[in-house]
């Protein structure tokens, strides 16, 4: 489909521009796993590395587990350059940022000890003219902050924009800051069992 001009993009990182090997997720959940003392099928690893059960807080406490203890356990346990070698770009995303000839920025809940490897291996850094990293002092998405965050350094229009992520909060926090939000569907409405409202819904980047 054909998206509407805008002035200025953000792009959620993970899931949207880039994506891990599936090897790569499996060990990290049998590792965090055994941390935990909860064993991860590889249908719960999808949910909580795609965000296919909605906001994944909710869905570790679903299954009894403590939100906190996990994020904390499995950013204790990833290695910033096995991550990024197990990292790779979406073809549809390369391509559309390559026609891209306005300001794009990415906000993403990556922590920036993960995000930084992963753009600098990937060669991407030179592509945007900022990187917002959610914390929980900036917000995290729906939060708006992120966002209004990255407008600000990129120098551009508050309004005339769009946020492109593949989760519900990627468009939520595109409202709160009154841009427009594009859900980017990877996996399927039948698989991640609820359908995203967004002013748009594409399952790739138009090229």
């Amino acid at each position: 489909m054909e998206l509407p001009q805008y002035d200025f993009w953000l792009c959620d990182l993970d899931g949207t521009l880039v994506d891990v090997e599936w090897t790569y997720v499996r060990r990290l959940f049998d590792r965090v796993g055994e941390r935990l003392g909860y064993s991860f099928d590889d249908r719960e690893a999808h949910t909580l590395w795609n965000g296919l059960g909605g906001f994944r807080d909710e869905q570790l406490r679903e299954w009894g587990l403590d939100a906190e203890r996990f994020w904390s356990t499995l950013h204790s346990i990833e290695d910033p350059s096995a991550r990024a070698a197990a990292t790779f770009v979406y073809d549809d995303a390369a391509a559309f940022l390559a026609s891209l000839d306005v300001p794009v920025g990415i906000v993403t809940h990556c922590q920036r000890y993960l995000a930084e490897p992963v753009l600098s291996k990937l060669d991407l850094h030179g592509r945007f003219e900022t990187v917002v990293c959610c914390t929980s002092d900036l917000g995290w998405k729906p939060d708006p902050e992120p966002v209004r965050l990255a407008i600000e350094r990129m120098g551009v229009a508050g309004d005339d924009g769009v946020l492109v992520g593949d989760g519900p909060h990627d468009v939520g926090a595109a409202w709160n800051a009154g841009l427009d939000g594009i859900h980017l569907e990877r996996h399927g409405h039948e698989r991640r069992g609820r359908c995203v409202r967004g002013d748009h819904r594409i399952s790739r980047f138009p090229v």
